[in-house]
């Protein structure tokens, strides 16, 4: 289907729109800048409250307890990744052994490596998710370990290989995007712990990377889940593309049940409406819900991810 000249420049608009956002997400002084900004800070904090729970770990708890009542299940994430000081990443894997401690049953723990010390040093880095594999197991809660961009991937599988050594309840977010994962999805598959399937919203060139708008993300993305789904490895399908979803719905018979090994999962403020359809299929369900002070960079990959959001961020900023 040849597109209309107007349909093309709305498309190219969008792509460079989103590129910019990527790039804007990048920016480590602006998850600092703007929330602290007197006149940028109340508005941008307008449209962060569409996808962030609050700033403070009850306010995570809160809403964890609602989606467990609606019957999903949650994932709860403190949000500070790229951290670069050694005393605050260790200080900051306190607030992961808080929830640890705090949160209900029914819900795991996700975090950025680089948010407890893989940006200083990747044995602090260890040292650290070690404390809180440690804490989630004596909860008896899933750890996830979060996707980062593409430079940290070597370090992040390799302290997650670690972990594994372990413990068996740690599990890692693989991004559909990159070219590496169909070598790395393999290995994974050998070791325990959860392995999430996103796309992935990361700025990387296309020598690593399929672009996001690309129909090979797609192929990749079903691909890879129907890999999973035959491994019989616990896993989530992490995607609020109802294409995908239906196609990875069909894939499994169109219905599931409570024990499955699989699990279908969307972020705050994006997908209650996919999670509700899958759940009345019978599959197990999760939302995935982010906490924290540094919420600007996540919200820019946020509106990345579908630049048609920007039109509703502009609608919060002025509600």
């Amino acid at each position: 289907m040849t597109l209309e000249p107007s349909a093309t420049i709305t498309t190219a608009l969008s792509s460079h729109a989103a590129q910019i956002l990527r790039r804007l997400a990048l920016d480590e002084e602006l998850k600092w800048r703007v929330p602290e900004d007197p006149v940028l800070g109340p508005v941008a904090r307008k449209v962060a409250s569409r996808f962030v729970a609050g700033e403070r770990l009850t306010d995570a708890l809160e809403r964890a307890k609602g989606i467990l009542a609606d019957g999903h299940r949650v994932s709860v994430e403190y949000m500070g990744e790229s951290c670069r000081d050694l005393r605050r990443a260790t200080a900051e894997t306190g607030v992961f052994l808080d929830a640890a401690r705090l949160l209900p049953p029914g819900c795991s723990i996700s975090l950025d490596l680089s948010h407890i010390g893989l940006a200083v040093d990747e044995e602090l880095a260890l040292a650290n998710a070690s404390r809180i594999a440690e804490a989630t197991a004596q909860t008896d809660r899933e750890m996830l370990i979060s996707g980062e961009g593409a430079h940290r991937t070597d370090a992040v599988l390799a302290i997650h290989r670690a972990l594994c050594e372990r413990f068996d309840h740690v599990g890692l977010t693989v991004q559909a995007r990159l070219h590496r994962t169909a070598e790395d999805l393999q290995e994974l598959l050998a070791l325990p712990g959860r392995i999430r399937l996103v796309k992935g919203a990361f700025l990387e060139p296309e020598t690593i990377a399929h672009p996001r708008e690309a129909p090979a993300l797609t192929a990749a993305y079903l691909t890879y889940a129907e890999q999973l789904a035959a491994s019989g490895h616990l896993c989530s399908f992490a995607t609020h593309d109802w294409e995908l979803i239906h196609r990875i719905d069909h894939h499994l018979g169109g219905k599931g049940h409570e024990t499955a090994p699989w699990e279908f999962e969307t972020l705050l403020g994006l997908g209650p409406d996919r999670l509700d359809a899958m759940a009345s299929q019978g599959h197990p369900t999760r939302e995935y819900v982010v906490f924290g002070t540094e919420w600007w960079l996540y919200v820019c990959n946020r509106l990345a991810e579908d630049p048609q959001r920007l039109l509703q961020a502009l609608v919060d900023a002025a509600s």
